[in-house]
């Protein structure tokens, strides 16, 4: 999807753990981009936030 945040059914999805779980990482991120000076939408996370923050490689495969 290309939409700009992500529910907690694809945030859960996207790390394989439970809906619940998926809430609880939605909100410690927005956490974090409230501090940051950006507006958040509570149960929803920003998709590009998201994805960098869960790029383990930061972008470099191994080959």
């Amino acid at each position: 999807m290309d939409t700009l945040f992500m529910t907690a059914d694809e945030v859960a999805k996207e790390m394989n753990v439970s809906k619940a779980y998926a809430y609880k990482v939605i909100q410690r991120m927005n956490a974090e981009l409230a501090e940051m000076g950006y507006y958040t939408v509570s149960g929803k996370v920003n998709r590009k936030y998201f994805m960098k923050k869960v790029d383990y490689c930061d972008g470099k495969e191994k080959k």
